[in-house]
């Protein structure tokens, strides 16, 4: 099966089992946004609640802030986004389709990365345990042209981003022989950079004072509120400030499902802390952010650091996490050393002193930030892609999502062998005892295997099976959901069994 046959199997999958729905579907949808079904709010909540937790439980110098959507219009202005928060922009004349410029490059770059695993795989296969495959990277001619195309292109791509020469990116894509993926042709316009912000009025009044934009990241209110969280909170330097919320960006671009969309969520925390130390807490957070994501149980393959070809204005160092989804290697987390700049910024255009009163020192100073910044939605995509199996059982297929049981919508199902007899009534018993701390679910249509499958498809860790003999003996069959090995065990156990084995202690005490 191809990637991308998988990929349609698994948003499929979504849509089926009440994950993820198109937005406004009975009208035919909306072009970039989705909503969450009843499986898919569990799920999402669930990581989002073991991101917030590991930032601020775990960490005695971490707090929370939840800011508003809706911010004063010089915020963005301070920021930088109202002058420069573009992406550049390219059309095929033929499919009449818009992509980013720099996106098709590094599309590009990557198929050059998998032919450089081909060549290094091969070898690794004709020489066997005595292969190294660093040295074979840094000597084979094949793989040395390779890897210095993509180099090639980094430097050029750089230089064109920073620069502002488009013509530059264009003229790349022009040479590399890169086509549109829809048409096949390579009838490109020129290269053109399009604000990513929306914008709206505050009073009916339609003028440019009333202006306001629907903000297109969390960090900006994290900023603003720097000395209301540090003085009310008697906070002292290094410390963070961790949120989760909306936010939203008119992205021309809008493909591979939930990856990129119009309306999302991020979690983000800066870390303020003393200049000159910055670089030591962004390598801190740079290794403690893989950690957390393979906490989760991904192997590490699937992971990979892609230090940026251009850094931001406002960087000094930056960094991607980035996952290996069926359509490619594509960034889930950025970790960055953002400098001074933010509330450097905001300093100058609010007229506002925000800086930090050094005890140890006895001098006041701008703090330093480095922002570590996730997409909800996209660490949920990650997860189904990643749960995501199809196994053969008994000569039929059986599709299963191995989520990690801390993070799975459903805990536990409790299904009555037969809808008679007294077992309805002893699953609503075991049900009403587990409500409480569990999210536990009743289930009685169709037969047990059926029961079996819809409780996989979902990512249920637990199934508690009601026979005759558990109105006699008081025990149950729970069946695990990744071996499909069956147990008895005693109706009160049960409680005990789900904390040890679903809680999300599980997951933050191993980090």
């Amino acid at each position: 099966m191809s990637d991308s046959n998988l990929f349609d199997k698994i948003i499929s999958h979504a849509k089926e089992y009440g994950f993820v729905f198109p937005s406004s579907d009975i009208y035919g949808g909306l072009a970039a946004v989705y909503d969450y079904g009843q499986n898919g709010v569990e799920l999402r909540n669930n990581l989002r609640q073991y991101w917030y937790l590991s930032m601020t439980r775990l960490n005695q110098n971490i707090v929370g802030l939840d800011s508003a959507i809706f911010m004063h219009p010089k915020v963005w202005k301070a920021s930088g986004h109202v002058d420069g928060f573009n992406d550049p922009m390219i059309d095929n004349k033929d499919s009449k389709k818009r992509y980013r410029a720099d996106v098709l490059i590094e599309d590009h770059q990557e198929k050059i990365r998998q032919k450089i695993d081909k060549e290094v795989e091969k070898a690794a296969k004709r020489f066997g345990e005595t292969f190294d495959a660093t040295m074979y990277r840094n000597t084979n001619p094949r793989v040395v042209e390779y890897q210095q195309k993509i180099d090639q292109m980094d430097g050029v791509l750089k230089e064109g981003l920073e620069t502002g020469n488009l013509a530059m990116i264009k003229q790349l894509i022009e040479d590399e022989g890169i086509v549109c993926p829809i048409s096949g042709s390579k009838n490109w316009t020129d290269v053109r950079q399009f604000n990513l912000m929306y914008s709206t009025q505050m009073s009916a009044l339609d003028s440019g004072e009333d202006q306001l934009y629907l903000r297109p990241e969390t960090a900006q209110g994290i900023f603003v509120n720097f000395l209301n969280v540090q003085k009310t909170g008697r906070m002292k330097l290094p410390f963070g400030i961790a949120q989760t919320g909306k936010a939203f960006r008119n992205e021309i671009v809008a493909r591979q499902f939930i990856m990129r969309m119009k309306e999302f969520e991020q979690m983000e925390m800066q870390f303020f802390c003393k200049p000159g130390t910055e670089l030591q807490w962004y390598e801190y957070w740079k290794e403690a952010r893989l950690r957390w994501h393979k906490s989760l149980g991904t192997p590490d393959s699937m992971y990979r650091y892609h230090d940026h070809v251009k850094l931001a204005h406002y960087a000094n160092a930056a960094v991607d996490i980035e996952f290996d989804f069926p359509f490619g290697f594509k960034e889930v987390e950025g970790i960055h050393s953002r400098t001074d700049f933010d509330l450097g910024k905001h300093e100058e255009f609010s007229g506002k002193k925000l800086r930090y009163f050094d005890p140890e020192t006895n001098e006041s100073y701008i703090p330093y930030v480095v922002e570590t910044s996730i997409g909800l939605d996209r660490l949920f995509l990650l997860t189904m892609c990643q749960a995501f199996h199809e196994e053969e059982v008994d000569g039929d297929t059986r599709t299963v999502l191995k989520l990690h049981p801390a993070i799975a919508p459903v805990k536990c199902a409790i299904l009555p062998l037969v809808k008679k007899d007294g077992l309805p009534e002893l699953a609503e018993k075991i049900y009403n005892d587990l409500r409480f701390d569990f999210n536990v679910y009743i289930e009685d249509k169709d037969s047990i295997g059926k029961r079996y499958r819809r409780m996989d498809a979902i990512g249920t860790p637990f199934c508690v099976t009601i026979d005759h003999d558990s109105l006699v003996n008081g025990d149950v069959t729970i069946r695990h959901r990744d071996t499909m090995l069956q147990t008895r065990v005693k109706i009160e156990e049960l409680s005990d069994i789900l904390a040890k084995e679903t809680g999300m202690n599980n997951l933050l005490k191993a980090l």
